[in-house]
């Protein structure tokens, strides 16, 4: 594995150096980079943010603080993959505060909304407003907030649910 280029914050935990790939890329104050990721040239993730083990983020992606990544998210730059011709990468914003589930692709030149919640396996292919739920393939919408304190009362009215 390696660490090449990179502009590292303070306070970057780093699960395991030989168990990563990062090329040209940053990550802010205070995040967390699980093991198998790989975050390639261009990448821009925030303070605060943790990406979760065999996490792929690709060139043009722009993460700002406060993301979370599950397992496995992976992200695309390029709408018609072909060898033979020369790619012009698409870019993707993450939004702050963002948290995306396990197994989620999100699909180049969108971007995903502040407080957005992305449900496991969602294929992303639009953008997400502020404050969705979005889930499915493809994603869809399926409650709104009007407010980030709406979402979080939401949310946890629904882990008490859960126990």
């Amino acid at each position: 594995m390696a660490i090449r280029d990179v502009k590292l914050g303070e306070n970057v935990r780093i699960i395991d150096e030989n168990m990563i790939n990062l090329y040209e890329c940053e990550i802010g104050d205070g995040s967390l980079v699980g093991p198998f990721v790989e975050i390639t040239e261009g990448v821009k993730i925030g303070k605060r943010c943790k990406v979760e083990s065999h996490t792929f983020i690709c060139g043009g992606v722009v993460i700002e603080d406060d993301v979370f990544l599950g397992h496995g998210v992976t992200f695309t730059n390029d709408l018609y993959p072909k060898v033979d011709r020369r790619v012009e990468y698409i870019g993707t914003l993450v939004k702050r505060g963002c948290g995306i589930g396990s197994n989620a692709t999100i699909v180049c030149g969108i971007t995903l909304g502040e407080y957005s919640v992305i449900g496991a396996g969602a294929v992303v292919s639009r953008d997400v407003p502020d404050y969705a739920i979005v889930a499915g393939n493809p994603a869809k919408i399926l409650k709104q907030f009007s407010s980030k304190e709406e979402m979080q009362k939401y949310m946890t009215s629904r882990q008490s649910l859960a126990k």
